[in-house]
């Protein structure tokens, strides 16, 4: 490929998702493009390329741009985050929601499912703790593979070996022959939908709690920005918003700030006064 093509797909990549393709990642989009060019039943990149300067054909454009963006998810990713969820944040917010006996949260990015069907595993883990609750958990991603599959709620082994405790796979998971089906009263628990995170999020209504992890780092700093806020424009004075552990909202926006001893976990500035440590 060369670099005058390299640069015309970038800036497509960049345009439609935020992603941000420096010169040193043309191999990763050779790569992750080489099997479409195979699908489509072309030759070369350069023909795939060709076409899509030429006609801007809006299924292979979509088809390139989930390529490049779909990205590798595991089970209770970190660990932290969840342990948080369970000991500090739905302790909280159930106590200041104890009238509507509602929380909803918005996984940004969910990839193939294993972050939003980890947070529903720990709220039904608490057991009668929440019983009468109303958890609602909103899964986006720019991908529709990615959604299909992470609606389908099927994982290989290599998946649900990855950050699933044995007692979890046992408890909410069916094996159907040489993979693993959760349980569909879990899969009920998440609402799975597109969505791109360049677009106003407000359509998606009001969350109390975002993950939003590992999704800034492929963004440039202006596109940081804008999510963030559009993030925090849709959540209340003491939502909490999850950014992954090479994030940060410092220097990006004023509407965020860390939470005390608390990595990963971030806060609204006009809720400053509401202490979520432990």
């Amino acid at each position: 490929m060369t670099l005058t093509d390299f640069q015309f797909v970038a800036n497509l990549i960049r345009d439609r998702s935020g992603l941000v393709l420096s010169e040193e990642k043309a191999y990763l989009l050779e790569s992750r493009l080489m099997p479409l060019t195979r699908k489509a039943g072309m030759k070369s990149l350069d023909e795939l390329v060709a076409v899509v300067r030429a006609k801007r054909d809006d299924g292979i454009v979509k088809d390139i741009v989930e390529a490049m963006t779909t990205n590798e998810s595991l089970f209770f990713r970190d660990t932290k985050p969840f342990q948080q969820l369970r000991d500090i944040v739905f302790p909280k917010l159930t106590k200041s929601r104890a009238s509507s006996r509602k929380i909803r949260i918005w996984c940004a990015a969910c990839s193939s499912g294993q972050e939003p069907y980890s947070i529903a595993m720990t709220i039904k883990e608490a057991g009668a703790l929440y019983s009468g609750w109303n958890f609602e958990i909103v899964a986006t991603d720019l991908s529709t593979v990615m959604l299909d599959k992470a609606k389908s709620g099927m994982f290989s082994q290599f998946e649900v070996q990855r950050g699933l405790p044995i007692t979890l796979l046992v408890k909410y998971f069916n094996q159907d022959g040489d993979k693993w089906k959760i349980s569909s009263e879990l899969i009920s628990m998440v609402r799975f939908s597109p969505f791109n995170l360049l677009s106003n999020p407000a359509a998606l209504g009001e969350f109390d709690i975002v993950f939003c992890r590992n999704v800034l780092i492929y963004f440039d700093r202006d596109t940081k920005a804008r999510v963030l806020d559009g993030i925090g424009s849709i959540m209340p004075d003491d939502g909490v918003l999850y950014l992954g552990g090479a994030e940060t909202v410092l220097g990006l926006t004023e509407i965020f700030r860390p939470v005390s001893d608390q990595r990963g976990m971030y806060q609204l500035t006009r809720g400053a006064g509401m202490r979520m440590s432990a």
